[in-house]
């Protein structure tokens, strides 16, 4: 693993991908969320604590009730993917630490439980994970923050400790309402050698 992926790799995770706003109307199947969560949960996390806890909403029934609790822009593009997928993060993903880090897990049991870690501790790594493991298997992604996070949890997370974080549109993205790429902050603008 030394090696750098080709530029055509590269391209299509990154260079030349977009943020999808429209989509065909190809299904996403049940064997391709699995295999797109299979890929995703492979990718690094802290002490493997993987918090993340998925919800996909595929009937229309469900994205009718989604949609309704998303911002006015966002809705017809919850209402049109095949697949939105709520991300959340586990308050209580420390209970699994002993399984996924057998090493030390239980020993860093109560330094996750602490709830300001848990709660930093999000999702979000783990979500940027499942839109890049959506490109390489050759679906478009479309993450949306503009929805209101503590209905949802009402309507799809309650009695859980499950939070969400964002949500995300999964299919075969069209070229329907595709933004050009806009520009990205350089190196100077975000970062820094230290």
């Amino acid at each position: 693993m030394t090696h750098k992926l080709d530029d055509r790799a590269l391209d299509r995770w990154f260079r030349a991908a977009r943020t999808r706003n429209g989509w065909t109307r190809q299904p996403v199947t049940e064997q391709q969320v699995r295999e797109l969560c299979d890929l995703m949960k492979l990718g690094p996390t802290s002490a493997n604590c993987c918090p993340a806890r998925f919800v996909w909403v595929r009937s229309a029934e469900g994205k009718s009730r989604l949609a309704a609790l998303a911002a006015t822009a966002n809705a017809p593009k919850i209402l049109a993917a095949p697949a939105t997928v709520i991300i959340g993060h586990d308050l209580d993903f420390a209970e699994q630490l002993p399984k996924l880090f057998p090493a030390r897990g239980r020993d860093m049991q109560a330094y996750y439980s602490v709830p300001l870690v848990a709660q930093a501790t999000k999702s979000s790594l783990q979500g940027a994970y499942l839109n890049i493991a959506a490109r390489a298997l050759g679906l478009g992604c479309g993450p949306i923050s503009g929805f209101k996070n503590e209905a949802v949890d009402s309507e799809s997370l309650a009695n859980t400790r499950v939070k969400s974080n964002f949500i995300c549109s999964i299919g075969y993205g069209s070229n329907e309402n595709l933004f050009p790429g806009n520009q990205r902050l350089t190196f100077e603008e975000a970062g820094r050698f230290a």
